[in-house]
């Protein structure tokens, strides 16, 4: 489940003000969106934590045999181009584009958009904030994304200029152009 605060009445959170209240408050997970609301985010499950270990190892699998980027976990805030402040509950970021960032870019919140992401709906997510957030990543250089949906069997696959395609667990998703040689079996 997440909470948002609409801060607008009293002020309008800059990404300064953002990274300053996250690191006042390290054990909050807070996203901030591209109409500078406050996102709380609550904890997840057993279940929904298990499901996203697993994707992250998959992807963590495949990126080792390839060494094509860097894999980051949902403790990762991305700032990104569009405004937001986001942190996908698995990121990947090409080699070549996060070498092109500063050491200070890198340690802190990295000042781009993940070439993939994997968003997955726990039991208390309502849908239609997560596929914003995927738009949100659309908007702001997103390649590929999955938002997994086991409440109803489903994953909706988000690609650069193209309409969202929903297809139906079981099935067997590819990383196609953006993670070459990747599949991954989903069977929630």
């Amino acid at each position: 489940m997440t909470t948002v605060l609409n801060l607008n009445p009293i002020t309008k959170l800059t990404r300064e003000q953002f990274v300053q209240l996250c690191q006042a408050n390290p054990e909050l997970q807070l996203e901030r969106n591209t109409q500078r609301e406050l996102i709380i985010m609550s904890p997840v499950g057993g279940e929904s934590g298990q499901k996203e270990a697993n994707l992250i190892v998959d992807i963590s699998l495949w990126n080792r045999q390839t060494q094509l980027g860097i894999v980051f976990s949902s403790s990762t805030i991305f700032s990104l181009p569009g405004g937001g402040d986001r942190s996908p509950d698995v990121a990947w970021v090409s080699l070549e584009k996060w070498e092109n960032l500063t050491q200070q870019e890198r340690e802190s919140f990295p000042p781009i958009c993940p070439d993939f992401v994997i968003e997955l709906r726990s039991k208390s997510d309502r849908l239609p904030p997560l596929q914003a957030k995927m738009r949100e990543y659309l908007a702001s250089g997103l390649l590929l994304g999955w938002l997994i949906n086991p409440q109803q069997k489903q994953v909706e696959i988000y690609r650069q200029n193209q309409e969202v395609e929903i297809v139906t667990m079981p099935i067997m998703l590819s990383g196609e152009n953006v993670l070459p040689g990747l599949n991954v079996m989903l069977d929630y």
